[in-house]
């Protein structure tokens, strides 16, 4: 076996030469678990002190239990939240799952909250007088904002910890293990340091990958770990055998390692697979994949709530940016396109004008600008970094995507969704066959799995096949849950 200097890069070596000058428990779950702990107990206690500050006096209508006294019941109810929130997962998940957010955490973290606004409430029925609602009302509001901002801060903490970067193998070199590190490379904000490859008949890797080590076979595996410290294995697809696989996972078990498997049939597997068994024997059932007319009208329902309620509040901002365009560039203030729509129907998107009036007229002229022009991109996508057909105005739009904001007329007329597949336009939409075009079967969306997982970074197939899953695996939660990530994405982009 090579010494670690000559397999791995100088970020694995700086993580291994801390860990080892360290003393006590060093993995990333001990760190993220104290974070989102002391995070929890913040948010908290901001939202009961917001409560006893808008009502003050006690939780009785007539104060007959005082502030001190609601303070103590307060703190004697944190424990209860640290035990349920343990038992729920939400301590636990970091550690397992490596793109796991804030936004997973909502939903649990709501339930959660309004137990113990239910507790409380319970318990303050054992006073002489009738319990203060609005009391109740607020902080259980302000909690489920500040609980989840305060984890949000937490994890942001974590995240910059070199503790928090996980060595990582992939076991298997070939197209799938390829693939699975160019995500991984794409997303540092997953706390993912990969060390290296591990095959017996390696594929010669791509040109983006040159720079990742081939640490040895499956055999070598276990020293591997021991060697360099690695935390995560992950398995994806080599030519060895299904006995040596077994014996690997199992010996790793042992050795406190996370073990991920990239099942085989991943291009149809998203998140709503249930896991069965049949005679103790595994067995994984995918939903259907057609949205029932119940799920399209709750769909519809939450598009027209947020719609409305985005373009209320937002509308300030909208008379700002459209003086600032009309102010830097003559034309108008809003952009409309043709784009392919559910249904294989068409409809006109509107947008911020970000680019002069003749920017359609100059693309043929530019598209050799394209970052996808040159080699290894892909011919079916258009986009230029630092585009010169953009405005100042436009540039800043653009990279906050405020740009997109405007949709939500789309979204209240019917046209699109809040969230959904990428609307794209009718040069792009020809390439989209067979299978692909399933991804029709709901409106585009103003955000998606595509939005927040990279954008532009995300080739033109894989982008298909995330819309796809997407629409296969619809569930509110999952709309929900890419909202969240949606603000979080944005302001990466835009800082």
């Amino acid at each position: 076996m090579l010494p670690a200097a000559a397999l791995v890069d100088e970020l694995t070596l700086e993580i291994l030469e801390r860990r080892r000058a360290a003393s006590g428990p060093r993995r990333r779950g001990w760190l993220i678990r104290r974070a989102l702990l002391a995070a929890d107990l913040v948010g908290l206690t901001a939202a009961f002190s917001i409560a006893e500050q808008w009502f003050g006096g006690g939780i009785s209508s007539h104060g007959h239990l005082g502030a001190p006294a609601e303070y103590v019941l307060f703190v004697f109810c944190l424990p209860a939240w640290v035990i349920a929130a343990k038992l729920y997962g939400l301590y636990d998940k970091d550690e397992e799952r490596a793109d796991h957010s804030t936004a997973d955490d909502f939903a649990g973290v709501f339930y959660l909250i309004t137990v113990i606004s239910w507790f409380l409430y319970a318990v303050s029925r054992f006073t002489p007088e009738e319990p203060q609602y609005r009391k109740l009302l607020v902080f259980w509001a302000c909690a489920i904002a500040t609980v989840p901002v305060a984890r949000l801060l937490g994890r942001g903490y974590c995240r910059r910890r070199i503790e928090y970067l996980q060595n990582t193998a992939i076991v298997g070199a070939g197209e799938v293990g390829q693939a699975l590190a160019r995500k991984l490379l794409r997303h540092p904000k997953y706390g993912i340091n990969l060390v290296g490859f591990v095959d017996d008949m390696p594929r010669s890797p791509s040109e983006d990958l040159q720079h990742i080590a081939l640490l040895g076979g499956l055999a070598d595996l276990a020293d591997l770990v021991r060697l360099l410290d690695i935390e995560r294995v992950m398995f994806a697809f080599s030519n060895d055998g299904h006995t040596a696989f077994l014996d690997s996972i199992r010996e790793l078990s042992e050795m406190n390692v996370q073990v991920d498997i990239v099942p085989r049939f991943f291009d149809v597997i998203g998140a709503k697979v249930d896991v069965h068994t049949v005679e103790g024997f595994p067995v994984v059932g995918l939903p259907p994949t057609q949205l029932s007319r119940s799920s399209h009208f709750v769909k519809r329902m939450l598009d027209v709530f947020g719609a409305g309620l985005g373009i209320l509040f937002l509308s300030p901002l909208f008379v700002l940016i459209a003086i600032a365009i009309k102010v830097n560039s003559r034309g108008p203030v809003f952009f409309r396109q043709v784009r392919a729509g559910c249904d294989d129907g068409l409809f006109r998107i509107w947008k911020f004008r970000t680019m002069v009036v003749d920017a359609d007229e100059q693309k043929d002229m530019l598209r050799h600008l394209s970052i996808h022009a040159l080699p290894g991109g892909d011919p079916r996508m258009f986009k230029i970094q630092g585009d010169p057909r953009a405005t100042w105005t436009g540039r800043f739009l653009r990279r906050t995507s405020i740009d997109e904001l405007p949709q939500l007329f789309n979204v209240l007329a019917g046209q699109m969704s809040l969230v959904g597949p990428r609307p794209l336009i009718l040069e792009e939409d020809r390439y989209v066959e067979d299978w692909g075009r399933r991804r029709l079967d709901v409106k585009p969306g103003m955000t998606g799995l595509w939005q927040v997982l990279g954008r532009s970074d995300i080739p033109f197939q894989e982008m298909v096949r995330l819309d796809y899953l997407y629409v296969t695996n619809w569930s509110v939660l999952g709309d929900i849950r890419l909202l969240l990530e949606t603000i979080p994405a944005v302001l990466r982009r835009g800082l």
